[in-house]
């Protein structure tokens, strides 16, 4: 199967590491770093969503317009917006960048974070609003005559859009969480649900509560498997460690030193964090520091289980082979963001997107020959099994 790589579309220079340099929004860096991705063999760059951060969308249509190839993951809240807007934003942006968008619907999983734009739902309750709204984008996207609308969270009459996406029948979406109650919306809903890095056995276990939560959800088709990393790479294995190694200490650093509030999320480094995900990365840093063939975890205890913040330690080869890993158990995009965000996603497509699209190749001419020779003894059989006795001797 092909393989996709996601990288991260920050409006600042700002990340874990460093304080950002400008403003919130950066035009000119912002679209410097759209490029290098785009340059150094990326698919796709996620616009991602925070209560007092710049807003993703138009930020995403600012790059869509200025760049032919790069395609777009745009997060959303649907606590924000209406869906009946939420639709007609996407299915404008999708225009303007010709097809090139994914929506990342995030369901939210800190209730302080969530109040700060109004949002006082329970975990549970934003899930099945999380649901309901997907369910009514999807339909705006799809259907030309007016419709109603009796839920319940959204109630509406003879809505039909003047505005529909060049992706036929519609956009992808994407979904993420690590809960049951994440499985099930997600396993029902989503074209691609997305992990953060974790163990291999974990990885694994993960995706098959979200194949089985599809499957209960009278799916016949699975979604794509997408599982988010923090690379950190250096021409040597010592050198990459030693990298490692100050990137933690620069992460602690920058919390003992910065405000109270993560700039980037919004959330407030010193509570603890409310939702599955984060809660799983701490117990797994707590577990052990290394698992598999490069998997790091101090970098997610330094920031308290914040988002995607497992790291991958080692050589460029090395990395690519962890990757491979996870290619072989049924993830097919990678998500991977470095501390330098220009440095990084310009290095990493270079010296590691090559190697796994090189090796997934390889892998899928194997496989596809052994499927060949299959079928051919298969119809071989067949063939056998039609003649007569006295022909077959």
């Amino acid at each position: 199967m092909p393989v996709e790589f996601l990288g991260i579309a920050a409006t600042n220079n700002g990340s874990e590491t460093t304080a950002r340099s400008g403003a919130a929004f950066d035009k000119e860096y912002t679209l410097r770093l759209a490029r290098a991705h785009e340059d150094h063999g990326w698919d796709r760059v996620l616009f991602a969503y925070g209560s007092g951060t710049p807003d993703p969308a138009p930020a995403a249509a600012y790059i869509a317009s200025r760049l032919d190839r790069l395609q777009i993951l745009l997060a959303h809240r649907p606590n924000v917006s209406y869906p009946t807007y939420a639709a007609k934003t996407f299915a404008t942006l999708d225009q303007i960048s010709e097809g090139r968008l994914t929506v990342h619907f995030i369901t939210g999983g800190n209730d302080h974070e969530q109040g700060r734009e109004g949002d006082t739902l329970t975990k549970d309750e934003r899930y099945a609003r999380t649901r309901e709204y997907i369910g009514i984008v999807k339909k705006a996207w799809t259907t030309r005559e007016p419709f109603d609308h009796e839920g319940g969270h959204y109630r509406f009459h003879d809505f039909v859009s003047d505005v529909f996406p060049v992706q036929q029948p519609r956009p992808a979406v994407s979904f993420g969480g690590s809960s049951p109650a994440a499985y099930a919306a997600g396993g029902a809903e989503a074209d691609v649900y997305c992990l953060w890095g974790e163990p291999l056995e974990e990885t694994a276990q993960q995706i098959e509560a979200v194949r089985a939560a599809a499957r209960a959800a009278g799916r016949s088709d699975l979604p794509r498997i997408q599982v988010a990393f923090r690379p950190i790479i250096a021409p040597t294995e010592e050198l990459a460690w030693e990298k490692a190694h100050r990137t933690v200490g620069a992460i602690r650093q920058r919390r003992q030193a910065g405000p109270a509030r993560q700039q980037r999320s919004g959330v407030l480094e010193a509570q603890a964090p409310q939702n599955t995900g984060s809660q799983r990365l701490i117990a797994i840093a707590e577990a052990g520091e290394r698992y598999d063939r490069a998997l790091w975890t101090p970098t997610a205890a330094a920031t308290a289980g914040a988002g995607n913040s497992n790291a991958l330690v080692g050589t460029p080869e090395t990395v690519a082979q962890a990757l491979l890993d996870y290619y072989d158990l049924g993830v097919d995009i990678l998500s991977a963001r470095g501390y330098d965000l220009l440095d990084d996603a310009v290095d990493f497509g270079r010296y590691v997107i090559p190697l796994v699209r090189e090796e997934v190749a390889k892998r899928d001419a194997e496989r596809g020959a052994v499927r060949g020779v299959v079928r051919g003894a298969e119809h071989a059989a067949g063939s056998a099994e039609e003649k007569p006795a006295a022909v077959r001797g």
